[in-house]
């Protein structure tokens, strides 16, 4: 009886774990597809007048640098459910994921809370703005729709993955933690990351509410409800790496609180933080240098930041984690 109760709930598993791993790898079909045919030459979803037709060579070289990136998810959903996956060194797969998390989660937010201001009379995502100047709007609909199936499957695959193979680090309380984080410079490298998240919250937030400084003339022109929707969701990554960091470092005023919660707060908070930054950072610095479009030095500093804030928590909670792997295993 005993052998059978135990044998049950691991078909089961095993079952889910098969589901979404097709789920994830079916979601990529939609952008590998477009991304393979603009790199073949096709113009589909790309409207005439938009400024990629004019890229050329440039724009089949970001087109096959994403498809990569897309394929590192078929990559990660293949680690996360079979066998060999559990021999995979912890750092080789806690980094991409990592990379997915903070691409994957903006869009999630965004996305949907974008077409929640359209339905409410905002400007309807992918209708204007910089998205309609480039591709027609059902392509945002159809990839951005594949990247949340994307983000929720692989979610959930590492969910399940992480707790088998590392959930004994996060378990327990904060105030379970030493009164000293385990390993040199943690402490110092938390307060840095949340004294500097302190500058893309508040220019994210300016934006946000309709103050236009540092955005070039043609931005804060096109500026709509949907740009003002992204900024809030940037200032809500910022503003959870910034709780995270504080419970993590204040341990004892939450001492009662599942350490999970901070290190959920201040993981995926610094991915969406970090990645995002250095996204905009090289649109930004790849982009037009002079003119009504050029990145202005507020912008290039702000995603600077975000991207160093990111790479900073990463850092301290590599190194916090790998001090609580020895930690001992409690119930």
């Amino acid at each position: 009886m005993s052998r059978m109760t135990q044998t049950v709930p691991r078909t089961g598993r095993a079952a889910v774990r098969r589901i979404l791993r097709w789920v994830a790898i079916a979601a990529c079909v939609p952008y590998l597809s477009l991304k393979v045919a603009w790199i073949a030459g096709s113009t589909v979803g790309i409207p005439e007048g938009s400024a990629l037709l004019g890229d050329g060579t440039s724009l089949r070289l970001v087109n096959a640098a994403t498809v990569l990136m897309d394929v590192s998810v078929v990559v990660l959903a293949l680690v996360l459910t079979k066998p060999w996956g559990r021999r995979v060194p912890s750092w080789l797969l806690a980094l991409p994921m990592w990379g997915a998390v903070g691409l994957l989660t903006p869009i999630m937010v965004g996305f949907p809370a974008q077409l929640l201001v359209g339905a409410l009379g905002g400007t309807a995502s992918g209708s204007s703005g910089n998205n309609g100047a480039f591709l027609e709007g059902w392509v945002f609909h159809l990839v951005y729709g594949g990247f949340i199936l994307q983000g929720l499957a692989l979610g959930a695959l590492f969910v399940l993955y992480a707790c088998e193979r590392w959930g004994h680090m996060w378990q327990g309380r904060l105030g379970d933690v030493g009164a000293r984080p385990v390993g040199r410079g943690q402490r110092p490298a938390a307060l840095v990351a949340a004294g500097l998240a302190v500058l893309p919250m508040a220019v994210h937030l300016l934006w946000a509410c309709g103050v236009h400084t540092g955005l070039p003339d043609t931005l804060a022109a096109q500026y709509d409800a949907d740009s003002a929707v992204q900024d809030a969701a940037y200032v809500l990554y910022t503003g959870a790496t910034v709780a995270g960091l504080a419970l993590l470092l204040a341990r004892r005023a939450g001492a009662a609180l599942a350490l999970r919660v901070p290190l959920l707060l201040a993981g995926v908070g610094s991915a969406a933080t970090g990645c995002w930054g250095g996204w905009l950072l090289l649109a930004a610095v790849t982009g037009p240098s002079h003119g009504d479009r050029a990145a202005t030095p507020l912008m290039l500093l702000t995603y600077a930041v975000q991207m160093f804030v990111g790479l900073l928590v990463l850092t301290a909670g590599a190194r916090f984690l790998n001090g609580r792997a020895g930690a001992p295993r409690t119930s």
